[in-house]
């Protein structure tokens, strides 16, 4: 009898502990304080040209397709958690060469990234200043066809980081 007691609430241990597991679209692991979430625009260390304002704008509009939190745009002393978020390298390399030409015709761009989200307390919430990621894109030779490539791969990239970024955030890995 004693050993299907503990069988019983070994079984009733287990369903109550659960599997972590949580409905999409809810933040799991930021705490139930946090309703309103500033972004102000990225730090860039770099010498790239507008990166941050691409890295920014992307990571608002992934926080506000997948959370329930009011965004404010900038830094404000109303919001619950303001995330802060620093471009810390950017990196053009050329990959291939056109053999007629001597040009190069691909390109690998990489950038390096950290974010911090603080509570309205200084408390940080969340911290990773390891983010990277690249991108390949090729240019066109032809200069009345000719298409700047490396704006699109920096959005591609931006949208990239943002996913990662606000999945780590919300599922806190």
């Amino acid at each position: 009898m004693s050993r299907v007691f503990s069988a019983a609430m070994l079984f009733c241990l287990l369903l109550c502990a659960g599997c972590g597991y949580h409905p999409a679209g809810s933040p799991a692991h930021l705490p139930n304080t946090v309703h309103t979430l500033a972004v102000p625009v990225f730090q860039n260390d770099t010498q790239s040209y507008h990166t941050e304002i691409a890295f920014t704008q992307a990571v608002i509009k992934e926080f506000s397709s997948r959370t329930p939190y009011r965004l404010v745009a900038g830094t404000s002393s109303n919001a619950d958690a303001t995330l802060y978020g620093t471009i810390t390298s950017y990196q053009v390399i050329p990959l291939t060469y056109n053999s007629q030409t001597g040009q190069s015709s691909s390109f690998l761009i990489t950038i390096k990234a950290r974010v911090k989200l603080v509570d309205r307390n200084g408390n940080v919430l969340y911290q990773n200043s390891t983010y990277l990621f690249r991108q390949q894109y090729e240019t066109t030779q032809d200069l009345v066809t000719f298409i700047q490539e490396d704006s699109p791969a920096v959005q591609r990239l931006a949208r990239d980081f943002a996913q990662a970024m606000v999945s780590d955030i919300l599922e806190s890995f």
